[in-house]
């Protein structure tokens, strides 16, 4: 009995979901005789007077249903036009912003104003009109393949067009042709910025005819007038530590005269100023009879030497020396090895190793007799008198010199290598670096600090050049590290030869202006606003300047 009461249940659990179906089945088809009937029976002769077809709702439903019934081309029909529709709202949206940008001359605006009439102008054509849009009866296929042709012509010129155009009105495009013009603007300011560099970096270092004509000159008068030019007899002032005592190292004649001419015009007591002028062999007869022909004025005293006469510079106590005899037999065979690639390095660092820019490390054993010394470098000016710097207390350093660091600039780190443990080791990263051309040393701190034998065990460690590039600077800012006291700026401000903005107040107060850089004053690439400074102190009254066209 149980098995039979469940059994009833079930088959009228199934009955009551069955006629759910069948409801439910009822009435969606109801609802889609409906909409038919609605369709079929609204208006079902309406022709289209005009081209611009309805494309959404139950009007566009409507015309597809009765092109399905009347015949099967126009769907083709409405579909090709409506391509042609939207290839004119495209070709108007750009030409829109044509006018917005205010092209409304350009080659483009008037091409999409023509297309758009193009599109719009094919439906209009009365053959089409009739044919096509204006007919209840059949298309035909003939007329439709035409007018399909037309606009596909017309639809192609008008992609191509937009193609063409699109750089001009897409925001992405625009951005990314821009910083392809930025960055090959970059490429090339990069390029001509080293360009530039190596110009006047070979101009730098190339000895202009007039310094060439002014030596050749002086050394024909040596030659002509031997008798005038004898060495005479080392004075006891060279040796006075009591007086004032500069060294100048340079094979620059002229540029040597204006250093001199340049502390005695502006000292108060001229005749307590010794000047000592290293050159090399090649140039100190030349230098010689520069200053017999012009002696200096204000009673001040100058004695000229060559490298060559300081015995104890030699390979056997100098490293520098030794490193470039070394250099010198690297050098490989130009006739067995005209490609090898370390030539050009070899020759570089042969040339950098230069004995007149290191002996500012040998001042005292060069000058042992003196106290101080102040070194001058050869292309500085000086403006006022520099009696004041032996007054200066160096708190028992050696070095007096003007600090160039400012924010993360001309620190250590830039100027040695940091990645060398010893370097690394030895030195702060962070410490301030200080400039040649001006520097006042204390010989007596120097020999008790033994900064001589500091310079020769690191400049034995960077033979290979790994602690740092070939040059003096870094050599100093190691040797005299933790004993070079800091000067006032006014005493030394440097940029002349390649800092155009700074300023004349700087300038006008300092007392040394220093030409460092590649835009010697001498040069014709020197900068004219800071260039008659220097020239005022030239010799212009001396024979040999004048035939030899300086240009000044």
């Amino acid at each position: 009995m149980a098995v039979a009461a469940r059994g009833t249940r079930g088959g009228s659990g199934f009955r009551s979901i069955f006629s759910f179906r069948i409801f439910i089945s009822a009435m969606f088809s109801l609802l889609f005789v409906a909409t038919l009937s609605v369709l079929f029976t609204t208006n079902p002769s309406t022709s289209n007077d005009d081209s611009d077809l309805p494309t959404t709702g139950n009007a566009y439903v409507h015309r597809t249903f009765l092109a399905l019934k009347s015949d099967p081309l126009r769907t083709r029909v409405e579909l090709i036009h409506q391509q042609a529709k939207d290839h004119i709202a495209l070709v108007n949206a750009y030409g829109a912003y044509a006018r917005k940008l205010k092209l409304d001359i350009s080659k483009q605006l008037k091409m999409f104003d023509e297309l758009a009439h193009n599109f719009s102008d094919i439906a209009l054509k009365p053959t089409y009109k009739a044919s096509l849009f204006e007919t209840d009866g059949p298309i035909d296929e003939d007329v439709l393949r035409q007018f399909e042709k037309e606009v596909k012509d017309r639809v192609k010129i008008a992609r191509m067009m937009i193609v063409e155009s699109k750089e001009n009105y897409d925001n992405q495009l625009k951005i990314q042709k821009l910083k392809d013009t930025i960055f090959a603007v970059h490429e090339s300011l990069a390029k001509a910025k080293k360009n530039g560099a190596m110009a006047s970096l070979i101009s730098a270092r190339s000895i202009p005819k007039s310094l060439h004509c002014l030596a050749m000159r002086l050394m024909g008068e040596k030659i002509s007038n031997p008798e005038k030019y004898r060495d005479e007899e080392p004075k006891p002032e060279f040796e006075d530590p009591i007086l004032y005592h500069y060294a100048i190292f340079s094979d620059n004649v002229i540029a040597v005269s204006v250093v001199v001419r340049s502390v005695v015009k502006n000292a108060i007591e001229p005749w307590k100023h010794v000047f000592h002028v290293v050159t090399n062999r090649m140039n100190v007869g030349a230098m010689k009879v520069w200053f017999k022909m012009r002696p200096i004025e204000g009673g001040a005293f100058l004695e000229v030497k060559s490298v060559e006469e300081f015995t104890f510079l030699n390979s056997s106590y100098v490293p520098i020396l030794k490193q470039l005899e070394s250099a010198k037999k690297k050098l490989p065979d130009l006739e067995n090895q005209a490609n090898n690639a370390t030539n050009d390095a070899n020759l570089k660092n042969a040339k950098s190793l230069s004995m007149l820019d290191h002996l500012r490390f040998y001042l005292p054993e060069m000058y042992p007799k003196l106290y101080k010394i102040l070194l001058l470098d050869d292309d500085v000016v000086v403006q006022k008198d520099l009696t004041g710097l032996w007054k200066i207390d160096l708190d028992g350093k050696v070095n007096g010199a003007v600090e160039v660091c400012f924010g993360s600039f001309h620190r250590y780190a830039q100027y040695l290598n940091f990645s060398h443990p010893l370097i690394k080791e030895s030195f702060n990263p962070k410490a301030c670096a200080w400039a040649y051309g001006m520097n006042l040393f204390n010989l007596d701190a120097w020999r008790r600090e033994k900064c001589t034998e500091n310079y020769h065990y690191w400049q034995n460690m960077n033979e290979d050049q790994t602690l740092w590039k070939a040059g003096t600077l870094s050599a100093g800012l190691m040797t005299f590290y933790s004993t070079t006291k800091s000067l006032d700026k006014s005493w030394h401000v440097l940029g002349l030869g390649y800092n155009p903005s700074i300023s004349m107040d700087e300038i006008n107060n300092a007392a040394v202006i220093h030409y460092n850089g590649n835009m010697k004053p001498w040069l014709d690439i020197a900068l004219n606003q800071y260039k008659n400074l220097w020239t005022k102190y030239v010799d212009n009254d001396m024979e040999f300047v004048q035939m030899c066209n300086f240009g000044l």
